[in-house]
């Protein structure tokens, strides 16, 4: 890397993209970037560390820069061209980080759900015990001078996590997404199968993942989960509302007891994949343990705020598998409350491949608005709509738009979780605005 460059994103505010930029500042590089005008919650870091962002331009791209281009532009972005016609160094987002991570011994978190929680729970564990460089795909990054290790998010999409050679890679579960892009479980499943080919020391896989079972590769596997048969199997689980606590078990042997303040069964997993590669880089379970207990979560992933005497959670849940976790994980925070699901569907390509699921998952909420599908920058126009998926609700309840959810004012004093991979907040935020001047009004 050259310390006289100044690195220039194309796409800052994405959220790879933003954490990568607050790695590169934070060990000294000249960081700035462009996006466009949209407010994006991942440009809030960026804003406090004063890295310079702009408007999408060709003008902004001038001799002197490195140009790291974020995976959601093709080369006929107007800054992408205009850098190549002058000659400047363009490197694809995750070549770099390809790149960059071997410096250190690294850790590639991936899987189909559960990569953002599973890296945010590994570097603050890492991070306490060790020096912890960490990209995380809530747009958190951080780099650390001196860093021994990096904990990286590695997004299967596109097969972009081919660029990574990591020395461990913790596999969370092999699910069918992305249907834009992939054609099936098995191609998803061949594209994990390939990456596994490209880990140096250990694959870290969750044995409860019937995929993951049939994984092959050239390091050893070592599975974690809940069932029998797993190398590091979590036993005598108590699960209340203030979190999780279980025995660790190591090959059948007693290793350690733990306790974890979030919810539901997949984050037992993602702590025991934390253990299990704590374990085999000697760190003492100890301070593991301690350092699981203070973990508070990462961005859009069950955040919780109180307004009234209504609880709202925000939670990145786009997929059906993790709509069912997010409302399992609710149920067993707030058994006795009334719970509202309110979704906004990402893609119309997810939402058509997997309309069935979304409607079972959905009515594990006992009340369901949905909110129109957000239209990504990968698709042009599909053929499936809102009120499709509202025809095959049991709990449905109404479609909301942004100018109007007056309609879950009938749900004050209840739990509201809005899920989405889009922009949710935005419903989200008319409610909150709806609802406190509602409390004002009534004292």
């Amino acid at each position: 890397m050259n310390d006289d460059t100044t690195y220039h994103f194309v796409g800052i505010k994405g959220s790879g993209m933003s954490a990568l930029a607050l790695i590169l500042h934070d060990k000294g590089y000249k960081v700035q970037g462009s996006d466009v005008e949209t407010y994006f919650f991942t440009q809030q870091r960026l804003e406090d560390e004063q890295i310079p962002m702009a408007t999408f331009s060709a003008d902004n791209i001038h001799k002197g820069l490195t140009v790291i281009a974020g995976n959601a532009f093709t080369d006929d972005h107007i800054e992408i061209k205009k850098a190549r016609e002058i000659g400047l160094p363009v490197i694809r987002y995750h070549d770099f980080i390809g790149n960059f991570i071997e410096q250190f011994t690294s850790v590639a978190v991936t899987g189909s759900h559960g990569k953002t929680s599973t890296t945010g729970l590994l570097s603050h564990v890492l991070s306490y015990i060790a020096p912890t460089s960490y990209l995380i795909g809530d747009g958190t990054g951080s780099g650390v001078k001196d860093a021994q290790y990096f904990a990286l998010e590695a997004c299967e999409y596109r097969r972009h996590f081919l660029a990574y050679r990591p020395d461990y890679a913790i596999m969370t579960n092999v699910d069918f997404d992305h249907p834009d892009y992939y054609h099936s479980l098995e191609d998803v499943f061949d594209a994990f199968t390939e990456f596994a080919q490209q880990v140096k020391k250990v694959i870290f896989a969750c044995g409860d993942d019937e995929y993951l079972r049939k994984l092959e590769a050239p390091v050893p596997i070592v599975y974690y989960g809940l069932e029998d048969g797993n190398d590091f199997q979590a036993k005598n689980i108590e699960r209340t509302t203030e979190g999780s606590s279980f025995d660790v078990y190591h090959q059948g042997e007693f290793l350690y007891h733990h306790a974890i303040p979030t919810y539901g069964d997949h984050n037992i997993k993602n702590a025991l994949s934390v253990i299990a590669v704590a374990y085999h880089e000697q760190l003492d379970q100890a301070e593991v343990a301690e350092h699981l207990q203070t973990f508070s979560g990462v961005k859009r992933r069950f955040s919780e705020k109180i307004v009234g005497d209504t609880i709202i959670i925000d939670d990145y849940a786009h997929h059906p598998a993790e709509i069912k976790a997010t409302l399992s994980a609710t149920r067993q925070k707030y058994p006795d409350r009334h719970i509202t699901a309110v979704f906004q569907p990402h893609t119309f390509s997810r939402t058509i491949a997997l309309l069935d699921d979304f409607g079972a998952a959905l009515d594990y909420a006992d009340s369901v608005y949905l909110c129109d599908i957000f239209h990504s920058a990968r698709e042009q126009s599909g053929h499936v709509k809102i009120n499709d998926l509202f025809d095959l609700l049991q709990k449905g309840k109404a479609i909301l738009s942004e100018e109007d959810v007056s309609a879950l004012l009938e749900h004050k004093g209840d739990v509201i979780v809005f899920m989405g991979a889009g922009d949710i907040q935005k419903f989200e935020y008319a409610f909150e605005k709806l609802l406190s001047q509602t409390l004002k009004t009534v004292h």
